[in-house]
């Protein structure tokens, strides 16, 4: 009896579409002007990141631990939004909305992908700040550039086999009825509730995931704040203490911008029945907004920065008036 029972087992197949449907932004008046928004924020994401990416590589000064972070949350930001909106509006603009099975978990792979490195990246730059600000005689032997290369490739190993485990595990669901996604994306959260067999498990990766990629950073973040907070106190000039906190104040606004949408999105799912559209909408904002006002805040916010833009646009001003005139002394002397 148990041989018959373990070779049904063995012998269970999976029912896959050839194809799921993504049906999100459905009956939305004018929703052409959502995707041109889209649009824009995407042109603002890509030139914005870009340019942050290119002053860190240029600028000597710019080339520290703390500035690694930086250019792999720019880098994270903006691999992130191109696997999100250009998709959305190849999906919905030009109604594209059925997606092949293995393309959909892809699509899931890369969006959730980079949505943790931003995540994590900005759990990495809150222990810079930790660091910086309560062993600031030890910060340069602490958190060297080899230390941040090496957080930030087990990072990436993690994430890589955390969410490839993830999307595998869609390979043990059944699909036996509808392949309709109400989202804007592949969500794996909508897809698991779509099968007709035992999808325990999914149910339970997706708690984890909760708990593990979105609570545990905050909660870190929250901690290493109220260490330096502590570590502020201390300090007995008040100049120094507002010089301390400037450099955090950037970061601290991307940590907002991060998670304070993302928490109300959560506490409004939970506590009252949101209109699908209204959902849809309000989490294709959350994912794509911090990717857009990452890289212009610490632009505008970070003093160091700004004097490599500057320092860098003198050095190409003046590079360029001296190939202006020996282009005049070769002419002259011709």
């Amino acid at each position: 009896m148990s041989s018959t029972q373990s070779n049904s087992s063995a012998n269970v197949t999976f029912v896959r579409p050839a194809t799921f449907f993504i049906k999100g932004f459905s009956n939305i008046t004018h929703v052409k002007y959502y995707y041109m928004f889209l649009s824009l924020v995407y042109v603002v994401t890509v030139l914005g990141n870009s340019f942050i990416m290119y002053i860190i590589y240029l600028a000597r000064r710019l080339h520290t631990a703390k500035y690694i972070a930086v250019f792999h949350l720019a880098l994270s930001d903006l691999c992130g939004s191109s696997a999100l909106i250009p998709k959305i509006i190849d999906t919905f603009l030009f109604e594209h909305q059925d997606v092949s099975y293995e393309a959909c978990l892809a699509n899931m792979f890369f969006v959730y992908h980079f949505m943790n490195l931003q995540s994590l990246t900005l759990l990495v730059l809150a222990y810079d700040r930790l660091v910086a600000i309560c062993f600031p005689l030890r910060y340069h032997a602490i958190v060297t550039k080899t230390a941040m290369f090496l957080i930030i490739g087990v990072i990436w190993i993690f994430s890589v086999t955390y969410f490839s485990v993830l999307v595998g595990l869609i390979n043990r669901i059944s699909f036996c009825g509808s392949n309709v996604i109400d989202s804007h994306f592949c969500d794996q959260g909508l897809i698991y509730k779509l099968a007709c067999n035992d999808n325990s498990i999914n149910i339970m990766m997706g708690k984890i995931s909760f708990g593990l990629l979105m609570c545990t950073p905050l909660i870190l973040i929250i901690i290493s704040y109220f260490c330096i907070a502590l570590a502020l106190l201390k300090i007995a000039h008040g100049a120094e203490r507002i010089k301390a906190m400037k450099t955090c104040t950037s970061h601290l606004m991307l940590v907002a911008i991060g998670y304070i949408p993302l928490i109300s999105n959560n506490i409004a799912a939970l506590t009252t029945t949101i209109d699908p559209n209204t959902r849809i909408i309000n989490n294709s904002l959350r994912q794509i907004i911090p990717s857009m006002l990452n890289p212009i805040i610490y632009t505008l916010k970070t003093e160091e920065v700004m004097l490599s833009i500057k320092e860098l646009y003198k050095r190409s001003t003046v590079n360029m008036m001296t190939e202006r005139n020996m282009k005049c002394i070769r002419i002259n002397t011709n």
